[in-house]
């Protein structure tokens, strides 16, 4: 009688002790399915050093999903465009830079940058827009808006006039104050004018809103010929944020937006 007892008890515990492993078996399978979900169907890489570079390897996964991990990656706002929203795509590339690596993402990409020409600081991306190449692109104030009023100068009636005679093309070399975009090259000659009233005639010039959040009597003293917006600008001043948009798609870069920001303030976006 005691052993059958005996033998009755360890059945049960073993008994028990099976059901456990099978609960635990159960749970593990689950955790292990959660995780799977969890996973994305793709394999990314981004690193930061010594410069940006990114990896990817995806077979038929949607834009969206590699879109929705870039920004978590990048710290950067990646946008699809509504009629890409259902786009499956296969791609794989290896260690290429931000631009490259985008452009081959969608038929049309757009990133938005803010520049600081004070320092080596690289250009900072605010937005990266997959698009449609029949959509047209972003809004400009997508990623990209002023807390502060715009300010622009009027032009002078005769702006925009080739001069044809001699005494016509001497009076405008002798202009204090010259500014000209040609072939998406910037020219400025500026002698001993206030750096104030010679970004106001840039952003004329280029047709973009300039923002003044930061009133100074520096004085500009130079000759700018045929440069880059980019490049033309550093030379002003360390104190001013560039705001562009490079289109990819054209291998185009346009401003957007010029801002003169106080140097006793710091902030992420200047705005």
């Amino acid at each position: 009688m005691i052993v059958a007892c005996l033998l009755f008890a360890v059945a049960i515990a073993a008994a028990q002790e099976s059901q456990k492993r099978t609960e635990n078996s159960k749970a593990d399978s689950k955790v292990e399915q959660s995780k799977q979900k969890e996973k994305p169907g793709f394999s990314l890489s981004v690193k930061t050093t010594p410069i940006l570079n990114i990896s990817l390897k995806a077979e038929k996964v949607k834009l969206t999903e590699i879109a929705a991990e870039l920004n978590k990656r990048l710290k950067t706002p990646v946008i699809v465009g509504s009629s890409l929203q259902s786009e499956v795509v296969s791609i794989e590339f290896s260690g290429l830079t931000l631009e490259p690596a985008m452009q081959l993402m969608a038929p049309a990409v757009y990133i938005d940058y803010e520049i600081e020409t004070g320092g080596n600081t690289p250009p900072k991306p605010l937005g990266i827009y997959f698009w449609d190449a029949n959509s047209g692109e972003p809004s400009i104030t997508a990623s990209i808006q002023s807390s502060t009023q715009s300010m622009l100068i009027e032009g002078n009636t005769e702006d925009g006039v080739e001069p044809q005679t001699d005494a016509e093309k001497k009076k405008l070399e002798e202009q204090p104050l010259r500014v000209q975009f040609q072939e998406n090259k910037l020219s400025v000659k500026a002698k001993k004018q206030s750096l104030v009233l010679v970004l106001l005639k840039i952003g004329e010039e280029l047709g973009v809103p300039v923002d003044i959040q930061f009133e100074t009597e520096d004085i500009v003293d130079v000759e700018i010929n045929k440069m880059s917006v980019e490049d033309a600008i550093r030379k002003l001043s360390p104190n001013i944020k560039l705001f562009l948009r490079a289109d990819l798609s054209h291998a185009e870069r346009r401003v957007l937006r010029v801002v003169l920001t106080d140097p006793t303030k710091t902030s992420a976006t200047g705005f």
